[in-house]
């Protein structure tokens, strides 16, 4: 499929934007990538991608006069314009779970796995060296009190869920599935595997698809989130 104006993916290396790489592949529409780099001590985005987009996050689209930023949104945006089949029509039961899973990916399931990061490395990284220990324990207070709790019952509920169901939103692939993929690696690479059997066979089975691997290919560096 071709475009009447070119569709860009301005895409930073180990970030959201790998999903967008794979919604594209999947689509099979025309589209370019930009290419842009963590910094390799602070691990932030350049600040030659607020050229783009004033918020300088990936990622980011162009499309003709249209410059959109936020995954869901993209997601969205692509489907609207070139991939309806990934939007469910044929039940309002999976609409629902479609607009469900649309927004609980970063709405609800990624701030406690950042929070869990950056509390880690907030433990990580105390100083001085005395002040560690006081550290660690108001980082395992703070944890085991909420985040730790909030992100256990998030992803039993989407492995539960994954017993029962092939894909997040009716009996297809969806745009809810792109949108739930680097959350759910975001929690292989924080968690670790087996110890959700249904999250993992769901991210085996995407990984195995040969437009994923397309996109991961064009992407480059991406430590799974």
């Amino acid at each position: 499929m071709t475009t009447a104006s070119p569709l860009v993916l301005h895409h930073l290396n180990n970030s959201r934007s790998q999903r967008i790489l794979w919604l594209l592949e999947e689509l099979g529409v025309d589209y370019e990538i930009k290419h842009y780099q963590r910094d390799a001590k602070t691990n932030l985005a350049p600040q030659s991608l607020k050229a783009v987009h004033p918020l300088g996050r990936a990622p980011i689209i162009t499309h003709g006069d249209t410059t959109l930023a936020e995954s869901g949104a993209i997601i969205e945006y692509l489907i609207d314009e070139f991939g309806g089949q990934f939007k469910p029509t044929d039940s309002r039961y999976a609409l629902n779970q479609y607009r469900f899973w649309m927004h609980f990916a970063e709405g609800s399931l990624m701030p406690p796995l950042v929070a869990s990061l950056v509390m880690s490395k907030a433990k990580e990284k105390a100083s001085p060296f005395f002040m560690k220990p006081v550290v660690a324990k108001v980082v395992d207070a703070i944890t085991s009190a909420y985040y730790g709790p909030n992100l256990k019952a998030s992803l039993d509920y989407v492995d539960s869920y994954l017993k029962e169901n092939e894909w997040f939103a009716g009996e297809c692939l969806s745009g809810a599935d792109f949108q739930m993929s680097f959350p759910l690696e975001a929690m292989q690479g924080r968690v670790g595997k087996g110890q959700y059997a249904a999250i993992d066979a769901w991210v085996n089975k995407i990984h195995s698809r040969d437009a994923y691997l397309r996109g991961l290919e064009k992407g480059g560096e991406y430590a799974y989130a």
